[in-house]
């Protein structure tokens, strides 16, 4: 009796680490599209990745580098002070989206040129999101706006 005991626990336990290796590997199969790293300009072009590679782009619209193609199309450079990014889009830009302001998209760096598949943009005068912003301090480049001058 003592024996079907201790014998049952140990299935328990086989199959309850069986269930969690499992359920382990399946979340991270559903994971491995879904996250996007985020890259300065300064880290894509000091190591620039692999072109399959789906990523993160941040920093500041360059000023003077919008330029709007044939119909959706939409070419711009973006900086962190650092280095600098040409970027094409193709799609309807947010409606804050403009030069000189933080911006992130998310795509792929094929032959020196980060194809965007989705350009997020600030959402009102202050705001600049957290990657952004750390890439440009560490680039020595971020001014606080709320900081006393």
């Amino acid at each position: 009796m003592k024996g079907l005991k201790k014998q049952r626990r140990i299935q328990i336990v086989v199959v309850a680490a069986v269930a969690l290796v499992l359920s382990t590997a399946l979340i991270g199969y559903a994971l491995r599209d879904g996250i996007n790293y985020f890259r300065s300009p300064s880290e894509v072009v000091a190591e620039p990745p692999a072109s399959d590679e789906k990523f993160r782009l941040g920093g500041l619209v360059e000023a003077g580098s919008l330029i709007r193609g044939q119909g959706e199309t939409v070419t711009f450079n973006v900086t962190d002070g650092g280095a600098t990014v040409a970027v094409s889009y193709t799609g309807v830009l947010p409606d804050l989206f403009e030069e000189g302001q933080g911006m992130i998209g998310t795509g792929q760096y094929i032959g020196n040129v980060f194809q965007a598949s989705e350009i997020l943009a600030k959402h009102d005068e202050t705001y600049m999101p957290k990657e952004v912003m750390d890439a440009l301090k560490e680039q020595g480049v971020y001014v606080d706006p709320d900081a006393d001058t």
